[in-house]
């Protein structure tokens, strides 16, 4: 059954139209991902099923009573506020009674004064009148569902935990159709893993906006491309879709070519005038007419991005030499004694949640900050270009030239002059946006005008710091391949898994409480790794209480257990399952990036409690062992 469908939908901004009659059905538990080039009008589309844009022409019917949550690329609420007041925000007009009576709880809680008391008991009544107490509860489970804390202040979060509210504001509501617009910016690795298996999980219709292609894979049902004004499916997976459009690709050019052919014919004959005339063919100088005006409205593929790097000089043989190196910020270890060679022509990828010293690490390897202790030595000849995942080197004034080119109409690449509006073009900007300030870009046109900059000077050491945020599938391909292709130092910090299996060699990857390891091979490889590591750690420990639960049950019967320890044996399976529970708690917690980021000094607290229950746990396994092979006579 549809949810929303769009027929004949008509959208312009300025002169160029994102949608040309357009049509487009959505049906119950269907997972589809939205593509297309930066600029398409992808988030403009997205708006328009949200009910937050209207079309120029054409209709949009959404199935009666259907709910829709929408959560943009920006964050779209307050963030001086709590994460209680954020997320119930959600529920509308039901809003502010319960931000109300969690004030009041929180106030209770600190200090049980009269007034408190009496402000809790008003909160409590007004609650109750309004039938509020299941969306209280429906909070609480998505804040739980969620790992957020409703006393947490939105601002103190980073950018992953502040995207957890926006999902949060949008799931409280309880949706028939989700909306998400580019939802994995600001999440890492950890993070985009637990939003694969929400979305997966989630009953009702998701459409998404999304680049990251092992993600699209992950959770889509479905693949809809917005190009050049028209919506065309493609059911299955990414791979089949870039299959089927390269034929499309093929078939439209040799179409295009076929109608250019006859156009330029008739324009001949229609030259020679005096055999039109009098042959008074008028229904041919009609044809010709239409062939004109079909021309002018076939919007033909923007041509693609045309990437290249001046390496410049190259550097010397070793790039940087760590020996036993340790940061620290405060109580909190971000590298602890980490030694590496790192040579001319590496391709390195940092793995690693949000907040786990990524940046730090690499800066420590470039010279930017000094480790306290340890020892770093550096290469010769050394240009380095930085990719900002916060485009903080880009004045939001400048005209685009000036940001490419300051004071010169001229850039030179590998030996080769070049007016610098060729050189945008080259990155699809049009001539008559060159002037345009940098504020009038897009997210994605930012991370495209970036890497013009970039690759506008020689570099023989390039550090990319989550370069694929925003950038279309089509441009990250190329990307790839010139990466692929240089021949300098690469340094890589990303969370698009399949960037990184494409581009690096080797990953270095946080391994937890400062400590660093050095993997061949890109992400997957870094996975199958780890997940090997925890296989053999599952092989090697003692046989499992489950294993051994039904021998446990049953009544010993031996003399040769005391009292004490019959009871001390009929006990531990219990104990055990208990400790294994706080096990996998501290495991979660360890796992949520928002511990790296607002928590910091609980991480230590947290690491040694699970080092204590994982000893206790071997410590209760032997001793069971022991005791049963005692009852049994052994």
């Amino acid at each position: 059954m549809p949810l929303v469908t769009i027929d004949n939908a008509c959208l312009a901004f300025g002169h160029v139209d994102l949608l040309a009659s357009a049509s487009f059905q959505l049906d119950s538990g269907e997972r589809v991902a939205l593509i297309g080039r930066n600029g398409s009008g992808k988030s403009s589309l997205l708006r328009i099923l949200a009910g937050q844009a209207v079309l120029d022409d054409g209709s949009v019917w959404r199935s009666p009573g259907i709910g829709v949550a929408y959560v943009p690329q920006e964050t779209d609420f307050p963030l001086d506020c709590g994460v209680f007041a954020a997320v119930a925000d959600g529920l509308g007009d039901a809003a502010r009674l319960l931000v109300e009576w969690h004030g009041a709880m929180h106030d209770v809680a600190e200090s049980a004064s009269a007034e408190s008391m009496d402000r809790l008991e008003a909160a409590q009544h007004a609650v109750e009148a309004a039938g509020a107490w299941r969306l209280t509860q429906r909070v609480e489970e998505v804040l739980l569902r969620l790992g957020l804390t409703g006393d947490a202040q939105v601002a103190s979060l980073s950018g992953g935990g502040i995207k957890r509210v926006a999902l949060a504001r949008a799931l409280v509501a309880e949706p028939d159709l989700l909306l998400l617009d580019e939802p994995t910016n600001h999440l890492d690795l950890d993070g985009i893993i637990w939003l694969e298996n929400l979305i997966r999980d989630f009953r009702g219709a998701v459409i998404v906006i999304t680049h990251d292609r092992v993600f699209m894979d992950n959770v889509a049902t479905r693949v809809v491309e917005l190009d050049r004004g028209r919506l065309t499916s493609y059911p299955g997976r990414y791979e089949e879709y870039l299959q089927r459009k390269q034929d499309e690709l093929e078939a439209e050019a040799k179409e295009n070519a076929r109608f250019d052919k006859v156009l330029a014919q008739e324009e001949v004959w229609i030259r020679k005038g005096v055999e039109a005339r009098r042959t008074r063919n008028e229904g041919r100088v009609r044809r010709l007419e239409a062939l004109r005006r079909e021309r002018a409205a076939r919007r033909d593929r923007t041509g693609s991005v045309r990437l290249a790097v001046d390496k410049g000089e190259q550097s010397g043989q070793m790039v940087a030499e760590l020996t036993q190196l340790s940061k620290c910020f405060g109580n909190n270890a971000v590298v602890r004694d980490f030694s590496t060679r790192i040579m001319r022509g590496d391709r390195i990828g940092f793995i690693g949640p949000n907040g786990s010293g990524k940046t730090t690490l690499l800066k420590l390897i470039l010279g930017e900050i000094e480790p306290d202790s340890g020892t770093v030595r550096r290469g010769t000849r050394q240009a380095v270009a930085y990719f900002d995942q916060m485009r903080a080197q880009l004045d939001p004034e400048l005209p685009l030239t000036e940001v490419i080119s300051p004071g010169s109409d001229f850039i030179e690449i590998g030996g080769e002059r070049k007016h610098v509006i060729g050189y945008l073009g080259d990155f699809l900007f049009a001539p008559q946006r060159a002037r345009s300030p940098v504020k009038s870009l897009s997210g994605g046109e930012r991370n495209r005008l970036l890497l013009a900059r970039l690759f506008a000077r020689p570099a023989n050491v390039m550090v990319l710091d989550e370069p694929t945020n925003d950038l279309d599938v089509e441009t990250l391909d190329l990307l790839e391949d010139l990466l692929s292709a240089y021949d300098g130092t690469l340094f890589l910090v990303s969370h698009d898994r399949a960037f990184l299996d494409n581009v690096v060699t080797q990953v270095i990857a946080a391994d937890g409480d400062g400590f660093w390891g050095e993997y061949v091979g890109g992400y997957a490889d870094w996975m199958r790794l780890k997940e090997a590591q925890r296989e053999r750690a599952r092989e090697e420990r003692p046989a499992t209480v489950t294993r051994a639960a039904p021998a446990v049950k049953a009544a010993p019967k031996s003399a040769g257990l005391s009292f004490k320890e019959k009871r001390e044996l009929e006990g531990l399976p219990d104990r055990i399952g208990a400790l294994e529970a706080e096990q996998a708690r501290l495991q979660l917690r360890l796992a949520d990036p928002a511990l790296y980021q607002s928590a910091t000094d609980e991480i230590g607290s947290v690491r040694a409690r699970l080092t204590e229950v994982e000893s206790e746990m071997d410590e209760a396994m032997v001793r069971w062992e022991l005791l049963e092979t005692k009852a049994a006579g052994g």
